[in-house]
């Protein structure tokens, strides 16, 4: 982080748009904008842009009402065209895995090597064995350009994609920091994917999505109640939908972990349909980490780390500490990094927090990166 000006950060996830501008004084992170605006439904299905023009709309509207000047973009990527695998190669030069990457490649992703995008990073050499542990992401190129397209058509200009799970990472690393031998499974909890990254000493050791998140809970809401998305949406929150006529909600319009007191009214039968959504959420969190036990020479983890705005809500993470015997945390991507409070006061940074993950992890990317 000593070059280079900081990037854009951009995510554009299933149901919103986030951006995200910070700026390195001496030592210290300042926030200087952070905003959102939602999207219509399923105007990203599986991570691929279905309604670029929805999502331009929405990118246009957050660059002029933050007066927004930076164009040097991060952007992230995530869904079932995104592969993310952990590899052991022979130990070689960087010269070497890079003549050598698309080949390897090959051997571990289910799209011909002529239609995706390919990064790597070296893990962890181990000159006595001859090895050396490679993170091999590929994403598909028809994903990846829609993406840089809707970005360029706003005058952005994108110079790192990263992947949903990293930049998570990035952004707990800045904020919390990694201790040595400590093992932190983080969860990005989004409307439409929930993402694993098991962490150890600062080195990802597992990563694996779940197809499922926020909008499973809304649509059942909907579903069983016979009212409209929106509506849903808001009781799955904790709040009135009679309160909030006209206001389009979706998993990023977060409350804060107080809601449903008050004058709040949420019907018995939310809290019993988000208690067995949040068990089945649970249950196949529970799944992926057992087989992570079952491939790990040390399946202990020490803390989980949530963020997405699924995340928000308090009975899943109360779920998931339950189940996997594990505290469970939301985390604040603003932990360290300073904000002046006229700007952002706490309330607001309290309501932005479970949704700014990604956007922070991005926003850390620098403009000398690759």
């Amino acid at each position: 982080m000593a070059k280079g000006t900081h990037c854009l950060g951009v995510d554009i996830g299933s149901s919103s748009v986030k951006i995200c501008e910070l700026d390195s004084r001496q030592d210290d992170l300042h926030l200087q904008n952070f905003d959102y605006t939602t999207l219509p439904n399923e105007a990203i299905v599986d991570g691929e842009l279905m309604n670029a023009t929805a999502v331009g709309d929405a990118i246009s509207t957050l660059l002029d009402r933050n007066d927004v000047r930076r164009q040097e973009t991060a952007l992230s990527v995530s869904g079932n065209t995104v592969i993310i695998k952990k590899i052991t190669l022979p130990l070689m030069t960087q010269e070497e895995l890079e003549e050598s990457i698309q080949w390897e490649a090959e051997q571990f992703i289910p799209f011909e090597i002529e239609d995706v995008y390919v990064g790597f990073e070296v893990l962890a050499p181990r000159t006595e064995q001859g090895q050396m542990d490679v993170v091999l992401v590929a994403a598909k190129k028809e994903l990846i350009n829609d993406y840089v397209e809707v970005c360029r058509q706003n005058d952005l200009e994108p110079l790192v994609v990263d992947v949903d799970p990293f930049a998570v990472q990035n952004m707990y690393e800045v904020n919390y920091g990694f201790q040595g031998q400590e093992t932190v499974n983080l969860l990005d909890m989004g409307n439409s994917v929930i993402s694993i990254n098991i962490v150890r000493d600062g080195i990802t050791s597992f990563t694996r999505d779940l197809s499922l998140g926020g909008a499973n809970i809304t649509e059942e809401i909907s579903r069983r109640l016979n009212i409209t998305y929106d509506e849903a949406e808001i009781y799955k929150m904790g709040g009135n939908p009679d309160k909030e006529r006209g206001r389009s909600l979706r998993e990023d319009s977060v409350v804060p972990d107080t809601a449903g007191a008050g004058d709040a009214v949420v019907p018995q039968e939310v809290e019993d349909i988000i208690q067995e959504q949040a068990d089945e959420i649970a249950d196949q969190l529970e799944e992926s980490l057992d087989f992570f036990a079952a491939t790990a020479a040390d399946s202990h983890i020490d803390q989980n780390i949530v963020t997405g705005g699924t995340g928000a809500i308090p009975s899943l993470r109360r779920i998931i500490a339950s189940k996997t015997g594990v505290d469970t945390e939301l985390a604040n991507p603003f932990r360290s990094i300073q904000y002046d409070e006229r700007d952002f006061p706490p309330e607001r940074i309290h309501e932005l927090k479970p949704i700014a993950g990604v956007a922070v992890g991005l926003a850390l990317r620098r403009t000398d990166e690759s």
